[in-house]
């Protein structure tokens, strides 16, 4: 295990620079889509609220078990870092500047540990207590379980994710441990940080569909009640899943678990999936097209970050109709533009503040959502 001197992204960023690199060193500037396979999601057209949920339930019920041995090698194809081939952890990786450390696979598993940095081992995201232990498939499921620093890991221990309102503990990357401050839950939570937020969010949704006849609430200290989401639990995470977009690492991920699991996760794939079957549409029937044919070739965001003017560029542009939408973190549109025969929209983003920001391309079957800096 060293420190590397590079950004957590992937790119040599300076120490000035580091918070507004955030998405430029997150995301290559060349965007690759999900591959999801052919009629994969077929038995979900059309379908709704709860019946839409039963349908994702039984598409993705049904992969394979690995061993939990396994899941040390899984973790080399699933969680490698693209930048420099360590582990990507979750628990102290820093998108906006250099984490403390690194961990070499397999060199640096734990084992046994007394701080930081010492070795990482395998984080039941979703606690194996709260599903009653090493109960397959659950137990070695790689949707939610992922390499972590292991002390970190013991500091958040059983406790579910929330907000914390007074740390009490707090890791190098600023997870934290304290007392909750949402309403319909008072106890001891773990807040990761916010580039993560939307990450373990869409794990939890996968696993309310996935298990949603299993319990995973065995314990009362859980974000779950049998195998559904706590309604404080389910608000929250509705929330992290839309400040947080998908990322280019969760998209590489579900790609790299479906190839040994064989099953993906569909809240990554179909990002506005969590509020039809969570959410406030859950009237709206879900249609495979909108997002499973995502536009043919990549979109370009840049200068990422800026000062002045962003640039969107794509072929796609000049054969269909398309419109770009700027939002703020919360997800309040501030202003939007569409595509005039030409691949390149700009956008003037002088009078914004300095702060991330969030851009929604559409077209009339395909999404996508990015972020950018403004600095």
């Amino acid at each position: 295990m060293k420190n590397i001197p590079f950004s957590s992204k992937g790119t040599m960023c300076t120490s000035s620079l580091q918070r507004a690199l955030l998405l430029l060193c997150l995301f290559a500037a060349t965007v690759s889509f999900a591959q999801i396979p052919a009629g994969y999601y077929a038995a979900a057209e059309n379908k709704s609220g709860y019946a839409l949920r039963v349908a994702m339930h039984n598409i993705i019920k049904n992969h394979t078990t690995l061993s939990y041995n396994n899941l040390w090698n899984a973790f080399t194809t699933t969680d490698k870092r693209p930048d420099n081939g360590k582990v990507w952890d979750m628990y102290s990786d820093r998108p906006s500047g250099t984490p403390a450390y690194y961990f070499t696979f397999g060199s640096d598993q734990c084992g046994s540990y007394s701080g930081e940095g010492d070795c990482y081992n395998r984080e039941h995201s979703v606690p194996k207590s709260w599903f009653g232990g090493s109960v397959a498939p659950m137990y070695t499921d790689l949707f939610h379980l992922i390499p972590t620093d292991g002390y970190v890991n013991s500091k958040r221990s059983n406790l579910p994710f929330g907000k914390v309102t007074n740390a009490t503990w707090t890791s190098t990357n600023g997870s934290k441990v304290g007392t909750s401050n949402i309403s319909g839950y008072s106890g001891q939570v773990f807040e990761p940080i916010d580039d993560f937020k939307g990450d373990f969010a869409r794990t939890y949704f996968y696993m309310a569909v996935c298990y949603m006849d299993k319990n995973l609430g065995v314990e009362t200290q859980s974000n779950f009640s049998g195998g559904n989401l706590k309604p404080w639990a389910k608000q929250l995470l509705l929330q992290w899943a839309a400040q947080d977009p998908v990322s280019q690492k969760e998209i590489s991920r579900n790609n790299a678990v479906y190839q040994l699991q064989h099953n993906r996760n569909p809240f990554i794939d179909f990002p506005d999936l969590a509020e039809k079957i969570f959410g406030n549409d859950t009237n709206s029937a879900f249609h495979v097209s909108i997002t499973e044919h995502p536009f043919p070739t990549p979109i370009n965001i840049f200068p990422n970050p800026s000062n002045d003017v962003i640039n969107i560029q794509s072929a796609d542009f000049k054969m269909f109709q398309t419109t770009v939408e700027v939002m703020d973190s919360t997800g309040k549109l501030l202003f939007s533009a569409k595509s005039k025969d030409s691949d390149l929209i700009t956008l003037d983003i002088s009078s914004l503040a300095n702060g991330l920001y969030l851009i929604k391309v559409s077209s009339e079957h395909n999404i996508r959502t990015f972020k950018f800096v403004k600095q």
